[in-house]
């Protein structure tokens, strides 16, 4: 008997499929995590980028330190596009 599931040729499809499906489902999650990452790490160089484009190239103003560059790589785009909402409202950063 096959670990207690079936004996012969039976027994040994239902091994080959188990192991099957748990090399999908592996397989699918670290492909989600590895495309969360990736998209992750792409929002947070196009939040440094813009961050860095929008002070020196616009000459915004925007002080480039830690209040505002943590918040662009952390959050990306939408973190470049709050510190530039604060400061054209007049908000020191």
């Amino acid at each position: 008997m096959v670990l207690g599931l079936a004996s012969g040729i039976v027994g040994e499809v239902i091994i080959v499929a188990l192991i099957a499906a748990v090399l999908f489902v592996i397989f699918k999650l670290s492909s989600m995590f590895l495309k969360l990452v990736f998209g992750i790490i792409i929002n947070s160089i196009a939040g440094l980028v813009a961050i860095v484009a929008l002070d020196y190239i616009f000459n915004m103003g925007i002080t480039i330190g830690l209040a505002t560059l943590l918040p662009s790589a952390i959050f990306g785009l939408p973190g470049v596009g709050t510190i530039v909402i604060l400061k054209l409202l007049g908000v020191q950063i």
